[in-house]
């Protein structure tokens, strides 16, 4: 299974169209379930950091004068990634960023995205939130001590990660929880997400039972039907 690289950002507002930057950055490499590797800094943007900003993160302007600028740490972060695909807790918001800061430092950035607010909203729909500190609470996951900032929360939402790819293929019996089962996940609405783990798990049984007697190949496709 290929590495996910799972990204959070702390920044100084909620959107770059709105002239937020980032003032923090982490990436933690996942790779079977278990972490291979961390990135963090902090970054210098030159921009403003509101006080409420610095209340809920602890990061303040003065902390950033000695940073590295945003362009250096943006063209070691995409190193970092390489072309490994990346993971957020909300990643409409972090994808955002990691875009903008990317073409402020005139790096692309192809790599694809997938959420773990979705896909918890899928896996664990009677969660009673799908917030990031409390929802990984909620199932028992270590907890950071400092929540908001970018490495705590990012070791967060990589340990809710893994715990999603052990359940899929445990409990919903799927081959496996790679990036593109991820994001075929987060797509399922509720109604159709019991069906659509079922079928996945049943084909990857009917696949199995084929290579292990060629006899069974002719009957799969036929098993099949009943689950489309």
């Amino acid at each position: 299974m290929l590495p996910i690289a799972v990204i959070d950002f702390e920044t100084t507002g909620m959107s770059p169209s709105q002239g937020a930057r980032a003032t923090e950055v982490a990436i933690v490499l996942l790779e079977g379930g278990q972490v291979v590797d961390r990135f963090q800094s902090l970054m210098k943007t030159g921009a403003w950091i509101p006080p409420f900003i610095t209340e809920l993160t602890g990061i303040s302007n003065a902390m950033l004068q000695d940073a590295p600028s945003a362009d250096a740490v943006m063209r070691d972060a995409a190193r970092f990634v390489g072309k490994a695909p990346m993971v957020a807790h909300n990643a409409s918001f972090d994808s955002k960023f990691w875009q903008a800061e990317l073409q402020l430092a005139d790096v692309p950035a192809p790599q694809p995205f997938a959420c773990t607010v979705l896909l918890s909203r899928r896996l664990y729909p009677d969660a009673p939130t799908h917030k990031l500190g409390p929802l990984v609470q909620h199932l028992g996951l270590p907890r950071a001590e400092r929540a908001h900032r970018a490495l705590a929360d990012a070791e967060m939402a990589a340990a809710l990660l893994a715990r999603m790819q052990h359940d899929l293929t445990t409990q919903w019996q799927l081959p496996s929880a790679d990036f593109a089962q991820l994001q075929a996940v987060q797509r399922c609405t509720r109604k159709t997400m019991a069906q659509w783990l079922a079928r996945q798990a049943h084909n990857a049984q009917a696949a199995s039972a084929a290579k292990a007697s060629p006899r069974a190949t002719a009957a799969t496709p036929q098993m099949s039907l009943l689950f489309d």
